[in-house]
């Protein structure tokens, strides 16, 4: 598998490279990839289907200056900045493999993860809801999904050291809650892993033999995706 550590410098921008990096595979012109990026400000992710009025404190992002974005995959709505680690697993849609469906790859990618971060935290991590990774019932990663023909993408992010209290301003209770969340508020359902991105960046390579370097980065069409989709008001708020 690829390995790609890039983080780029807008939120645009990193969201415009997964589905760059997704649209390579399908068409060919690399394989399998394993991508990683640290966001170094805070924005709002939004699910493709989730309402921003909804989802997020439009007036408080508004008040200091939080961009709010809409991403490519389903899910929830996620505040992302400093303190999170972001992965993107491009992987095969085979029909007759693991991933041929939504719910088997659901199970295979959070199967492979919690035993990685089992025997590196030393701690009993659970797969909770649909894609959620907890340890004592305290959720530490979200992941989603999307498909295309041969190759979907996977990704997620991880709470390294992350500024949860943000999250209380950011991000109303989501609308909807997997049963096992009990109605908490983010502080008291969230936890932060407290590991160097740099450790928990090994893990992910390893889980995946994520070892040969992306070949190719398409700079200018990550730059024109970002600009003519993520960064328009008419995708972000389309619901």
């Amino acid at each position: 598998m690829n390995y790609c550590d890039l983080t780029l410098e807008s939120p645009a921008e990193n969201l415009a490279c997964d589905e760059v990096f997704l649209d390579l595979c399908e068409a060919g012109i690399t394989g399998e990839v394993l991508r990683v990026w640290e966001p170094p400000n805070y924005f709002v992710v939004l699910g493709y289907a989730n309402k921003a009025a909804s989802e997020a404190d439009l007036v408080f992002c508004q008040r200091n200056t939080i961009p709010i974005l809409r991403r490519c995959s389903g899910g929830g709505t996620v505040l992302q900045g400093p303190g999170s680690l972001n992965y993107s697993l491009i992987l095969r849609t085979d029909a007759s493999g693991s991933c041929g469906t939504i719910k088997g790859t659901n199970e295979f990618v959070m199967n492979r993860h919690r035993t990685a971060l089992a025997a590196l935290l030393k701690a009993p991590v659970e797969a909770r809801g649909h894609t959620d990774l907890v340890i004592g019932g305290l959720k530490f990663s979200g992941n989603a999904q999307r498909r295309k023909k041969n190759f979907l993408i996977f990704h997620g992010s991880f709470l390294l050291n992350f500024d949860v209290e943000l999250m209380e301003h950011a991000l109303p209770l989501p609308s909807k809650q997997p049963d096992y969340r009990l109605g908490r508020s983010h502080s008291d359902f969230l936890m932060n892993l407290k590991i160097p991105a740099t450790i928990l960046k090994a893990a992910l390579q390893k889980a995946w033999s994520a070892a040969s370097p992306l070949p190719l980065i398409p700079f200018d069409q990550i730059a024109r995706l970002a600009q003519d989709k993520y960064s328009r008001h008419d995708w972000n708020f389309k619901f």
